[in-house]
């Protein structure tokens, strides 16, 4: 039978399902697909940072979306190198650049440039822009959309919340909102790394820095435009914008503040904070309850941030969000009536509660092992490295890697 579905936000999440659906439904299948979207027209400009795609979850989304090709024109391959380092730039990791074809491979794409992939792969009329969605609710049984500025839309068989932190859509099926994790910062640009900072450029090598001690860090990470995004974050009260003592959204007193605040940090370090131009953006990292889950509602589902809103320290977000939309996907295009379909969805919300509490538990693990231990990383670094690691060696990998990890850094220690 023919199925209307909704997705609410044109995210990598929500168009990587729009995509899924029409990409690989069978010719005896109708699926009507819409994507609503607050934008008023495409952005993709300036919409977060750079991610790296997993081979299991975000890689398998995208050759099963029938976009792999698409994607390796723009993946880049050596922005796996990367560094872990203390506040005196004491490096503890250095990994180099990958290759493109090795086995495990995790290659970064600018966010903004997998959005348009996934929208550029969707027919003309999927997303509708200009929908800002005021609420969902159920209404005489039947799931209803109410926007903003546009009269509500209905007779829906699906309604799949892919809006993000703030969703709306959650809001249907749960009361449980996103709480601060304690940690906030600013994130900062700097444009043509290459012929503006070429020290700062070698130093990132065409991935990524990620430095930490005292419960605060600098990143740089590499864009494909040659720009280093600088991410400056520490633990912070909530109210922290009203109660530090200067104008966040200031560059210039931003910079300022830095300079007290990261004062006996190495000079490399301070200079990634004090080259950035343009806007500094000042944010704070939420995150759902481990565990949480809710009561399945027919008519509605969550995916991505929408449904497992977790901190960027372990990178599964959107790698977790494809998988969502795989699953999700496989799901519908199964159902031949909307008793299955709403049965297909109701194991698919019981599986995805499962993964996303293991991930979830998995970027607390790894954020407090960088964030929260006293002396970190000197403190602390076996942990994170052994987590980081624990998804792609499973248990008897970890039982093996342990023992090395741990005498590698005894060594280390006696050394540095």
């Amino acid at each position: 039978m023919p199925f209307r579905i909704a997705i609410i936000g044109a995210g990598p999440a929500g168009c990587l399902l729009a995509r899924l659906l029409a990409h690989k439904a069978s010719p005896s299948i109708t699926i009507d697909v819409t994507v609503f979207e607050a934008e008023s027209a495409p952005d993709f400009r300036s919409q977060g940072g750079t991610l790296d795609l997993h081979e299991r979850t975000g890689q398998r989304a995208l050759r099963e979306a029938g976009l792999w090709d698409e994607f390796t024109k723009y993946a880049r391959y050596d922005g796996e190198a990367m560094k872990l380092a203390d506040k005196k730039l004491l490096c503890y990791v250095s990994m180099g650049a990958g290759k493109k074809g090795n086995i495990g491979g995790r290659p970064e794409i600018d966010r903004p440039v997998l959005r348009r992939v996934l929208y550029d792969s969707l027919g003309e009329g999927v997303v509708r822009w200009g929908h800002k969605v005021r609420r969902v609710e159920e209404v005489d049984g039947q799931m209803m959309v109410h926007f903003a500025n546009r009269p509500s839309e209905g007779t829906f068989n699906l309604i799949v919340g892919a809006d993000g932190t703030w969703s709306k859509t959650r809001t249907v099926v749960t009361d449980v909102k996103p709480f601060f994790s304690g940690i906030a910062g600013h994130a900062s640009n700097i444009p043509d790394a290459k012929a503006t900072q070429p020290e700062l450029y070698d130093l990132v090598n065409h991935g990524s820095l990620f430095a930490w001690s005292d419960g605060k860090n600098i990143m740089a990470q590499q864009q494909g435009d040659g720009a280093i995004n600088v991410y400056a974050f520490g633990l912070r009260s909530e109210d922290w914008r009203k109660t530090c003592g200067y104008d966040v959204d200031d560059l210039r007193a931003t910079k300022a503040a830095c300079r007290k605040e990261y004062a006996d940090w190495d000079p490399r370090l301070q200079a990634f904070l004090q080259a950035a131009e343009g806007d500094a953006v000042p944010r704070e990292l939420f995150m759902l309850p481990i565990g949480h889950s809710w009561p399945h509602k027919q008519g509605v589902t969550l995916i991505g941030d929408a449904a497992h809103t977790m901190t960027p320290f372990a990178g599964e977000g959107v790698n977790l969000a494809m998988e969502d939309c795989l699953e999700l996907a496989a799901a519908i295009l199964k159902s031949t009536s909307t008793e299955e379909l709403d049965a297909n969805v109701r194991d698919f919300e019981n599986d995805m509660f499962v993964r996303m509490e293991k991930t979830a538990q998995l970027t607390y693990d790894m954020m407090s092992a960088m964030m929260f231990v006293e002396n970190s990383p000197r403190n602390g670094i076996e942990k994170y490295i052994l987590r980081a690691a624990s998804d792609e060696v499973g248990w008897l990998g970890r039982l093996v890697l342990t023992p090395i990890v741990y005498a590698y850094f005894f060594v280390f220690k006696l050394i540095w």
